[in-house]
């Protein structure tokens, strides 16, 4: 059953349509009712629908504003407009946008059932497009990664328009999946046949691209070099990022398969050189396999000695300064998995609160899942600063004043508050009790304060929709620009930064 909204801001009118027609009988259902434009976007966001029937002129919002804000939401939606205005604006402008058809009032009802089974075996017809599409993808997936037959190669040959015997090179275009919307992916692709004559693509959903470029006589450098080419006028061109694996050359047809692999192989080095670079096989031989070393012992000293900052510089300078652009994958993810093992470890033996924590599970899912090192970053150093957080909560060997002082923060951090006047309040030097919160806690009372406020924001970026101004004044940070500032000091990205990266 296809369902249907009815848009209409005169109630007999809006009934009458609903109980003239057999709706079911017509192989939909009508889920929605609305009087105004406004009213029924709101009801289309709580439950789309894929056929609209709606009047022009409503008040407040009108029903071709409507259209252009659902099409904007979802291109595939039907309209059938309604209206008591003859007049050629109307139905030029719902011709543009592509209206399904534009019905006079008063409404002829056999007219409308018409135009309603017109409009559901457009919605099947688009679904069987679909449908093709997905399948010629799955094909190509298939003869890509499989073992095709000795006739399927002649075909798919064909199919590209290529020679069976050549020198070509294949690489494959990644972008961020979240990014780019299927409208976007299709300008990429005319462009790119547009401007490229020798070029020869493959759309590869979700996320890439296969290019086989006719390279007579070329090294692999110059490959490269091309391909880089095509990176930047994409990457400009459209704003996306995107990483390319240039495969190794091949002279038959029969080969691309192997090549297409070799190249996909590569995508795995994106977590080291990152998004907008452009490699090839060559430069991966030559990167070295040494193992990348981690002080584990250090970074567990300084986790079980609360030293938050400390432990956060030792796995900035490790991910970022200590990683090279030659170091190879495997040595960074055996790096980081040792790294997950060890923090696994600390939480058991403290008996940490688990709900709180990635598991171990979730935590080398999130290593392998990141597209960069800033991903495994943020991951750690989230994780870090929990644990240390709850070792802090977990810690019953505080004084009673400074017990008090962690609670008044806890209950208070909107507040503006100091060591000062905080000495004030328990009749106590300002410098001494600085002494006795620094010794017990393990940092001094400012940046607990600021720990706290962080952590409130993180928890918030992380969990909600909230927008980061309003994060900011909920974590006690007036001036958003200080918080950008404070966050990122102690967790190593900006708020922005993190809320992408818990997509990963």
């Amino acid at each position: 059953m296809k369902k249907v909204m009815l848009v209409e801001d005169e109630e007999l009118i809006l009934k009458g349509i609903r109980n003239i027609l057999d709706w079911e009988a017509l192989g939909m259902e009508v889920v929605h009712m609305a009087h105004d434009g406004q009213e029924a976007l709101e009801m289309w966001e709580r439950e789309p629908v894929q056929i609209v029937v709606t009047d022009i002129s409503m008040p407040g919002m009108d029903g071709l504003t409507l259209l252009r804000k659902i099409r904007e939401k979802e291109e595939r939606v039907r309209f059938i407009i309604l209206t008591g205005y003859d007049e050629f604006e109307y139905a030029r402008e719902a011709i543009r946008l592509e209206v399904e058809n534009y019905i006079l009032k008063p409404i002829d009802e056999e007219e409308l059932a018409r135009q309603l089974r017109e409009t559901s075996k457009k919605l099947d017809e688009m679904d069987r497009d679909k449908m093709k599409y997905i399948d010629e993808k799955t094909q190509w997936l298939h003869f890509l990664n499989g073992r095709p037959e000795e006739d399927e190669y002649e075909s798919y040959a064909k199919l590209l328009g290529l020679e069976s015997h050549g020198t070509y090179y294949a690489a494959v275009m990644k972008w961020k999946v979240e990014e780019p919307k299927e409208s976007s992916i299709a300008d990429v692709l005319v462009m790119l046949q547009k401007e490229e004559s020798g070029l020869k693509i493959v759309h590869l959903p979700p996320d890439s691209i296969l290019m086989i470029a006719e390279a007579e006589g070329w090294e692999e450098s110059q490959a490269q070099e091309y391909f880089s080419e095509l990176q930047n006028k994409v990457e400009s061109g459209f704003n996306l990022m995107t990483f390319i694996g240039v495969g190794p050359a091949f002279q038959s047809f029969k080969q691309l398969p192997a090549s297409y692999r070799a190249a996909k192989k590569l995508q795995k080095y994106l977590i080291i050189e990152g998004y907008g670079s452009c490699i090839s096989q060559d430069q991966i031989q030559i990167r070295k396999t040494e193992e990348i070393l981690m002080d584990e012992a250090k970074l567990r000293r300084l986790i079980l000695k609360k030293e938050t900052e400390a432990a956060v510089g030792y796995i900035e300078d490790l991910l970022i300064n200590n990683i090279r652009k030659d170091a190879s994958v495997s040595s960074l993810y055996q790096m980081a998995v040792k790294t997950a093992m060890m923090l696994q470890e600390i939480k058991k033996e403290y008996k940490l609160e688990s709900g709180r924590f990635y598991d171990l599970p979730e935590m080398i899912e999130t290593i392998f899942n990141a597209d960069d090192i800033l991903g495994i970053k943020t991951a750690f150093l989230s994780e870090i600063t929990e644990i240390i957080e709850c070792m802090h909560e977990e810690d019953s060997q505080y004084t009673p004043v400074v017990r008090q002082i962690i609670s008044e923060v806890q209950q208070n951090y909107k507040e503006d508050m100091n060591l000062k006047t905080l000495a004030y309040k328990y009749h106590m030097n300002a410098s001494y009790l600085g002494q006795i919160f620094q010794k017990e806690v393990g940092c001094s009372f400012a940046r607990y304060l600021s720990n706290t406020k962080n952590s409130i924001a993180k928890d918030l970026i992380l969990n909600t929709n909230m927008k980061i101004n309003d994060i900011a004044k909920e974590a006690g940070y007036p001036d958003t620009s200080y918080f950008y500032r404070k966050f990122k000091q102690c967790y190593g990205v900006s708020p922005a930064s993190l809320r992408e990266m818990k997509k990963y």
